[in-house]
């Protein structure tokens, strides 16, 4: 196996995956993520010097809120960022920690047992928040000054950060018509996508309950919404609506697709493609780019390819797409 092949097999493995989001997009993000964190900090600051919550302590402001705001401005419409996830999860979690604490102690198993116990309890709950479980260990390892809140960590610091940065997600992401929070207030608001001519002339037709059953075939839990998950059908369905004639031609230098799914997914680059008349010898050389037999090179007859090939593709923001006519 070649270097190049080795690193992208390692690549594969650790969970290195192209990014395309734009460089606004990134920058929106952060900026959330700024004032998400210090409004939290200054309305909890405000909310107690104005004497309507009692703060025995300094303590305004959980270290997990900070996890919170990646998810909130970093993935809005991510299943782990809607509202029940973030208000159950640092919620439930934090009664797990403070219970355990006062009355198993603070130690690492205890630690331990209630980051686990939290864990479940959100699965439980419909509410994993992964920023949760930190609020848990907070309640547990947060020292004396947690402690000696009680159950009041509750309310403050938890409640009042949640309701804090739940409001400035709300409003900050309402600027952006795409960013749309709660993910279902950007899914009501999108423009109804046109529907093809030709789409009753497939003979297999994804449905939401195909997709529902393969999630539930995985068994795992996966980051996007209902609303979401329908979008991205919709959108797939209409592309894959496109250009679904081979190509006319098979040009030395371009990339084709297979168009399949999955493992079975494939795209190849013509390396030389002769100029024989007859189409018995009529042969081209292509090398694998991604997918199946990735690295690998070959040579087929130039009606097998054509026939392979369903349409010809482009790399954009590192992923790759249909060329348009």
């Amino acid at each position: 196996m070649s270097s190049h092949s080795l690193l992208g097999v390692l690549r594969q493995y650790i969970g290195l995956g192209h990014n395309t989001t734009s460089h606004g997009e990134k920058l929106i993000s952060t900026l959330g993520g700024c004032f998400g964190v210090a409004a939290v900090f200054i309305i909890t600051s405000a909310i107690v010097a104005a004497g309507l919550l009692q703060s025995t302590t300094g303590y305004l402001v959980v270290s997990s809120m900070g996890a919170s705001a990646v998810l909130l401005f970093a993935v809005p419409h991510g299943a782990l960022s809607q509202p029940w996830a973030v208000c159950g999860g640092h919620l439930i979690s934090a009664f797990i920690g403070v219970t355990i604490a006062q009355f198993l102690g603070t130690s690492a198993i205890f630690a331990g047992l209630a980051v686990g116990l939290a864990i479940g309890a959100m699965y439980y709950a419909r509410c994993i928040h992964p920023p949760g479980g930190a609020t848990a260990l907070t309640a547990v390892v947060g020292g004396s000054s947690v402690t000696q809140l009680g159950y009041d960590f509750l309310l403050v610091p938890i409640f009042i950060n949640v309701l804090a940065i739940l409001f400035i997600a709300v409003l900050f992401n309402s600027v952006f018509r795409w960013r749309r929070y709660p993910a279902h207030w950007a899914h009501i608001t999108k423009p109804a996508a046109a529907t093809s001519s030709n789409a009753s002339d497939r003979q297999f037709e994804l449905t939401q309950e195909d997709f529902a059953a393969a999630m539930q075939q995985l068994d795992s839990f996966v980051d996007i919404t209902t609303d979401g998950l329908i979008d991205l059908l919709e959108l797939a369905k209409i592309h894959a609506e496109k250009n679904i004639t081979h190509p006319d031609q098979i040009i030395a230098g371009h990339i084709y697709s297979n168009g399949k799914l999955g493992q079975l997914w494939s795209i190849r680059q013509v390396v030389d493609a002769g100029d024989e008349t007859d189409p018995a010898k009529d042969r081209i050389i292509y090398k694998v780019l991604a997918g199946a037999g990735n690295y690998e090179t070959g040579i087929c007859l130039r009606s097998e390819f054509k026939q392979w090939a369903r349409f010809e593709v482009e790399k954009k923001n590192n992923q790759w797409v249909k060329v348009s006519d």
